[in-house]
């Protein structure tokens, strides 16, 4: 038989996509249930069902294009309101400074608060994650920088370039005012170049250790003097007078150097790549990056002038994501945890305070990492006191809330044992007599009261104790939630 070459055309290219879609099957439940609790906090039965359908691919790709560049719930009033400058304290007396003192304590629970209402709520929770990741990177602490309002617009850039350009977000964060105080940059002068960022920036931010010198910290310091923030306005500021002109040498790199320089040269070294996705890997896919795999991963990152997509989608359509002993590998962290609870079991309830303060108890309280390394994550969440902590709240969340019919009491009824109206100890009281979870309908979702189904919408894997003969229903729920399993993603 003879065709044409427009016939051969055809046939090849018929064949290339028969090919290319027998390599690529539809994800069916187990693996979009993976995909979305790793990326996603929770796994929702309609989530689940409607990723199943689509090849690892497509479904990446809906997770991608879904992606927000601004937050969705109301941010409290002072975050957006003129700038409160620190300076007020010097001239308040004592007891106008224990007020400003308690108003900036507040406005931090409110900004954990908002935050993690974001998270819960979101259409993008990939987003969410990927601001969290970078809270956790490019790391700085209200405890220090002592102002919600520039933590709070910290959060706004690192949420605009979550799913952006690494590049991009490299040189804003760099002159992000919270970053600047965090760092002692504020302080980096040239008569007495401060270090601080110098040696985080390549640490922490870009190289990793080992792939730079004490020399070349010395030299990127001298690079950065002049970097500041007008206290006054919340801004970041140049001041020339401030700043070193004369040649310098950053890894081998010569010339009369400024930060912005020194950042270019970081990008452009090759280990810089790596060792971002290197952390992803960490995050979505196993505690131990596999090298040749890194490296594949790393120059497709590095190819496309950093964008953060190119190497989210690189890593969770690979192997290596859906593999069998990279199942329920990773531990939830506190946020995870709380927020993916909510998510998954669509609780009701508007205000997150209470939730705030039950991710700080378990170890990750939000805008405050322990330092500048952030939390280390992984097993470290997990001690004997955590855990115990964690199956607590899980237990007391389930029995408290899971009323399928009956509607939330009347706080009023409450009042006997309401603390002293107005204060925070009543505000979280009243929150979690608004939080909600109705079994009913959830079971439904999942195909009723079936002890498999529960536990397979629930858990990672396998639970590590036996459920007991003929337990179904709310109580399997619950006593999955308490499983050990849980803890995992």
């Amino acid at each position: 038989m003879r065709y044409s070459l427009s016939a051969l055309g055809a046939l090849a290219l018929a064949v290339v996509l028969g090919a290319a879609h027998a390599a690529s099957p539809r994800l069916g439940a187990a693996d979009a249930r993976h995909l979305l609790v790793r990326t996603s906090f929770a796994a929702t039965p309609l989530d689940v069902e409607r990723y199943s359908a689509l090849t690892r691919e497509q479904a990446v790709d809906r997770l991608l294009s879904s992606s927000r560049q601004q937050a969705s719930v109301p941010t409290p009033e002072w975050a957006e309101a003129a700038f409160q400058s620190p300076r007020r304290l010097r001239t308040a007396t004592a007891e106008e400074r224990q007020a400003l003192q308690r108003e900036r304590r507040e406005q931090g629970q409110d900004l954990r608060a908002w935050w993690l209402a974001e998270m819960r709520r979101t259409s993008s929770p990939l987003t969410e994650k990927m601001t969290l990741f970078w809270h956790n990177h490019f790391v700085s602490s209200d405890q220090k920088v002592r102002s919600p309002q520039l933590m709070y617009r910290q959060n706004v850039l690192l949420r605009r370039h979550a799913l952006g350009n690494f590049g991009t977000l490299l040189h804003e964060i760099a002159r992000d005012p919270a970053m600047v105080i965090y760092l002692d940059n504020a302080s980096n002068r040239k008569e007495r170049p401060n270090e601080n960022f110098a040696r985080e920036v390549m640490e922490l931010f870009t190289l990793g250790e080992g792939h730079y010198t004490e020399n070349d910290i010395k030299e990127a310091a001298r690079a950065f003097t002049g970097w500041g923030v007008d206290i006054d306005r919340g801004e970041f500021v140049f001041r020339p007078a401030l700043h070193d002109d004369d040649a310098k040498v950053v890894l081998g790199r010569e010339g009369n150097l400024n930060g912005e320089h020194v950042l270019d040269i970081l990008l452009e070294h090759p280990r810089t790549a790596e060792y971002i996705v290197e952390k992803l890997w960490r995050e979505f896919v196993s505690t131990t990056p596999d090298a040749a795999e890194v490296k594949r991963v790393a120059r497709i990152f590095k190819d496309s002038g950093y964008d953060i997509r190119a190497a989210l989608r690189a890593l969770l359509t690979s192997d290596a994501f859906y593999a069998p002993q990279n199942r329920a590998a990773l531990v939830k962290s506190p946020v995870e945890l709380v927020v993916g609870t909510l998510r998954q079991f669509d609780f009701s309830g508007a205000d997150m305070l209470p939730f705030a303060l039950t991710t700080a108890q378990l170890g990750q309280n939000l805008f405050a990492p322990p330092n500048v390394k952030g939390w280390p994550g992984g097993e470290a969440w997990i001690n004997s006191t955590t855990l115990l902590r964690r199956k607590q709240f899980l237990e007391r969340l389930f029995r408290e809330t899971a009323m399928p019919s009956a509607p939330a009491p009347e706080v009023t009824s409450m009042s006997e044992r309401l603390p002293q109206p107005g204060t925070r100890a009543e505000r979280v009281m009243r929150a979690m007599a608004a939080v909600r979870f109705d079994a009913q309908q959830w079971l439904g979702q999942v195909g009723g009261r079936d002890a498999g189904a529960v536990h397979h919408a629930v858990l990672a894997a396998a639970p590590s104790n036996t459920l007991p003969d003929g337990v179904q229903g709310l109580q399997a729920l619950q006593l999955l939630t308490q499983d050990a399993v849980y803890q995992l993603k």
